[in-house]
This record gives C-alpha cells, sequence and structure tokens, in this order.
C-alpha cells in the first residue's frame, strides 16, 4: 500500500518501526474482506531456526501471523455482528482477528505486553481506516480496570503454564456475564488439554478441530468456545 496515505501518526510510528525491523504490508483477505498487514519480513533472522513448539520461552511469538490467528480471524468474519459489541483481543500480535472484528464494526481493544507490538497495530488500523479501535498494554498478572468485554479472543496465546491461572483470572475479570471468548491453537500446542482442563472449573467448553492449509502443508487448528457456566 502507499505509506503516504497513512496519517501523520502512523506515519511516524511506522518510521520507528523501521529503525529496528524490516516490514512490509501484506495483503489479508478473510471471507469478504480485505485488510493491509504491517508483518516483519525478515522472519528467518528473528526466529534463528528456533522451534516454537520447543522452547516457547525464547520464541518471539509476536512477529508471526499464525494460522491459528487466521482461522480466528475467520471465525470473527463469520458470526453475527451485534452493533456496540465490545471485543477484546488477548496476546493480539499482528492482530489479524482483531482487525477482522473492527473492520466488520465491533469495538475492538487489541492488547499485548509491550509498546512496540502495539505500534504494530496501531498502523495496521490506521491502513484499514479503522478508527474504533483501542490499544492497551495488558499484564496477565497484573490487568488494569476495564469495562467488560462481550467477546474475547485469543489465538496461540497457552504457551507457558506459569500463565494459565493469570489468564483464567483476567477472563473471568473482563468478560461481561452472557459474553464468550474464542481461542485457537495449533493441535500440537501441547499446553492446550492442561489449561483447559482448569477452565472447565468455571467455563462450559466446546471443542472443534479445524483444518487448514498452510506452507507446512494440512495443519489442524484447535478452536475452543468457552463460556460462564
Amino acid at each position: 500500500m502507499e505509506t503516504k496515505n497513512l496519517p501523520e501518526k502512523a506515519k511516524d510510528i511506522l518510521k520507528r518501526i523501521r529503525k529496528e525491523y524490516k516490514v512490509s504490508f501484506e495483503p489479508l483477505r478473510v471471507r469478504d474482506i480485505e485488510l493491509q498487514i504491517l508483518q516483519v519480513t525478515d522472519l528467518e533472522h528473528l526466529l534463528a531456526g528456533r522451534d516454537p513448539f520447543a522452547d516457547v520461552s525464547i520464541f518471539p511469538f509476536w512477529v508471526k501471523l499464525w494460522e491459528a490467528s487466521l482461522m480466528l480471524a475467520d471465525i470473527m468474519a463469520s458470526i453475527p455482528v451485534q452493533p456496540g459489541r465490545r471485543v477484546l483481543e488477548l496476546g493480539a500480535g499482528l492482530a489479524a482477528p482483531g482487525l477482522v472484528a473492527a473492520a466488520r464494526g465491533y469495538n475492538v481493544t487489541l492488547s499485548d505486553y509491550e509498546p512496540h507490538i502495539l505500534d504494530f497495530e496501531r498502523v495496521s488500523a490506521a491502513a484499514n481506516g479503522l478508527t474504533d479501535v483501542d490499544f492497551r498494554i495488558i499484564d496477565w498478572k497484573n490487568p488494569p480496570k476495564l469495562a467488560p468485554f462481550d467477546i474475547i479472543i485469543g489465538a496461540e496465546i497457552l504457551f507457558r503454564d506459569e500463565f494459565f491461572q493469570p489468564l483464567l483470572n483476567v477472563f473471568d475479570t473482563y468478560l461481561a456475564p452472557q459474553g464468550t471468548i474464542y481461542i485457537a491453537h495449533d493441535v500440537r500446542r501441547k499446553s492446550v488439554p492442561k489449561f483447559l482442563e482448569r477452565a472447565q472449573n468455571t467455563f462450559q467448553i466446546a471443542v472443534s478441530a479445524r483444518k487448514m492449509m498452510s506452507q507446512e502443508g494440512e495443519l489442524t487448528i484447535l478452536v475452543n468456545r468457552l463460556q460462564r457456566k
């Protein structure tokens, strides 16, 4: 896309990003929604051959647009929209699901744990003319006070056992009484069953396994829907 069309504030953020990363806007089509997503182009340099399913503690999850994120974006493009409903994306990273939700008319808050990740989200939102989007740093162990959300979403967010209880606390704190949570993960993510076992004490959980194609071939993505008991 033509960066000259960006608002001045977004241009300044993009300049700052380009001092640290090689980036480009990449098109993303999800059903009838077309977006431009700011992405890191030198992934091999950043990932350095590290396996995201092995040592999760040192893997920079936010830099990649994961297949689970694309699946969650498709879900947000398909469920009925009710005007004024609030959506929170946790661990948003490049934020495809949240941006799709914003494009459909949801009031969206994108969140992550470091300011430079939010900068990517801000530029992508501006590039797509999405103005009804908020950006928040959320520490799951010490979350800020926010109004309840009708929908909470997250893709590839279950990567460390020590964050399971803080994440459940965040769900309980932010989810509206009749709200719904959607999380999506590659079936190879070994932490998912352990998290769901703990979550079932508080939430009703529905599970679906969905197939999709990637550069690696066919993948299975587990999508979980959680609602309060």
